[in-house]
């Protein structure tokens, strides 16, 4: 026997004699956007007991694990962090309930009078998912949120007004790249100019659009320029 092999074979041995358990028990269920399979998956959410292991054998405990997402299509296990991420379908309905509430600011904020301003709010809300929107409804939903929030045209963006736009751009921000998050404030800066140039009243539901999608303000302004310029 070669000098050292005795003890380089059994140091090799030593991890198969003795080593780490987790049992998962699941506490929980539901669907998520499974990053491994790229779209939305069943998943099982799992908490874990580690025990040393002796030949395999279970024999003390180590202690609990942190709790993991395993998905039920590719088994693979994520950090809790990953139920953070909408389902596609979620986030199909957050895009199109924020491009409805900037339409219906940007309307309440001047254009509801305007046959213009409702035809291009009305052709964005359906492209978002809305397809039955009509002129027709969309004004009188500009005229009860007007009434709701207390506002009156032409004054700036009062805080009820914010606050809706802030509770359905807020959750969305996040999870749109830059490109995404301009494309939304464009679209209310075409609604806005479908009639004209900007009201300052305009100009202020659409900087806390801006605002609500983590734009800074430079960044808005030459959105805002760009808008009103013909490509």
């Amino acid at each position: 026997m070669l000098p050292g092999r005795g003890r380089d074979d059994r140091a090799a041995r030593l991890p198969r004699v003795l080593g780490t358990r987790t049992a998962w028990t699941p506490v929980g269920d539901g669907e998520f956007f499974c990053p491994g399979c790229g779209g939305d998956r069943n998943y099982q959410r799992l908490a874990g007991r580690r025990r040393f292991t002796l030949l395999g054998v279970p024999v003390l405990p180590r202690g609990e694990s942190a709790p993991t997402v395993e998905c039920a299509a590719c088994r693979r296990h994520y950090g809790t962090d990953v139920l953070d991420h909408p389902t596609t379908t979620r986030f199909s309905a957050m895009l199109r309930d924020a491009v409805h509430t900037v339409a219906l600011a940007v309307l309440a904020a001047g254009g509801t009078c305007s046959r213009t301003s409702l035809e291009a709010a009305v052709a964005a809300v359906r492209a978002a998912g809305f397809e039955d929107c009509t002129e027709d409804r969309l004004g009188a939903l500009v005229e009860a949120l007007e009434a709701d929030t207390g506002r009156v045209r032409d004054e700036p963006c009062v805080p009820g007004l914010a606050i809706e736009l802030h509770e359905a751009l807020d959750p969305l921000a996040p999870h749109l790249a830059a490109a995404g998050r301009e494309s939304i404030l464009l679209q209310g800066a075409r609604i806005a100019l479908a009639d004209g140039p900007y009201t300052p009243a305009e100009r202020d539901a659409l900087a806390t659009v801006g605002a609500a999608l983590t734009l800074r303000s430079d960044d808005v302004t030459r959105l805002l320029e760009s808008a009103g310029t013909p490509s």
